[in-house]
């Protein structure tokens, strides 16, 4: 999971430096104002879209591997269940025994 968090804080580092190096493009570019201005708009809602998609994405791997952690802890909780009841026949056996 760890190689994974170093590729997300990559993306993530990626896209803020990607969003910069845009900005100053845009910036130091030989347009008008209002041009700029639209410009500078349109990529925000471009970024803000990227954004929110990627949010989607963590939100869902986030909820599979909650998921998989409730599965397995029901797993687990179940084989104790068994092997409670089962130490607690053999007693009763051993009990009933003496």
């Amino acid at each position: 999971m760890s190689g994974e968090t170093c590729s997300g804080e990559k993306t993530l580092f990626f896209l803020v430096g990607a969003a910069l190096g845009a900005a100053a493009a845009l910036l130091l570019a030989p347009r008008s104002g209002a041009e700029t201005r639209k410009l500078i708009a349109a990529r925000a809602r471009e970024g803000a879209d990227v954004v929110a998609n990627r949010s989607r994405t963590v939100a869902d791997m986030a909820s599979t591997y909650i998921d998989r952690g409730k599965e397995a802890l029901h797993h687990q909780r179940d084989q104790l269940s068994a092997a409670f009841e089962a130490g607690k026949q053999a007693y009763m056996e051993e009990k009933d025994k003496a």
